[in-house]
Parts: C-alpha cells; sequence; structure tokens
C-alpha cells in the first residue's frame, strides 16, 4: 500500500451554508516540503468556490464552524476545515 500524507485545508465563507463562497482561505500540504506551502492570500482566486465545490473534489469536512463571536471582531466567522489524504511524493 502506497504511503499517504494529509493535506488541510481551511476554508472561510461569507455565511454557514455549504455552497456560501469562500472569501479567505489557507492549505497545509503534508505531501510537500515546509518550503513549498501556500501561503495565506498568496493567490488571486481561492481553491474553491464554496466548500460543497471542495468537497466534491475529494476533500472531507472536519470541523465545522463554531457560532460567530461577537465579541472579537478581528476572528472570521464561518471557519470549516477540511482534510483529504494524497500519495506521499
Amino acid at each position: 500500500m502506497a504511503e499517504e500524507r494529509q493535506q488541510i485545508l481551511i476554508l472561510h465563507s461569507n455565511n454557514l451554508n455549504l455552497t456560501a463562497s469562500v472569501v479567505a482561505w489557507a492549505l497545509f500540504d503534508g505531501a510537500q516540503p515546509i518550503d513549498d506551502q501556500m501561503k495565506t492570500g498568496d493567490a488571486d482566486e481561492p481553491p474553491y468556490a464554496s466548500v460543497v465545490d471542495a468537497m466534491r473534489d475529494g476533500w472531507r469536512v472536519i470541523q465545522l464552524p463554531q457560532p460567530p463571536n461577537e465579541l472579537d471582531p478581528g476572528y472570521l466567522d464561518h471557519e470549516f476545515v477540511l482534510e483529504r489524504m494524497v500519495p506521499a511524493p
């Protein structure tokens, strides 16, 4: 069996609906060297338009958003955490 590595994708949408537009994102790719990681905001377009689009591409949702925190306006609401396993390089 081929060795696998985990990828973690964090998507922030503009509401709690899985089809809502992605407004911010970050990706950590356990299959790539640390120097080759995507930095948050290093692309003009998100990797997926919605959480559902990511799910259709094989990502699994492992954390749903927590209720919005009105006391901390600096926190991005509607954070979905997804993962997938990919073959190791």
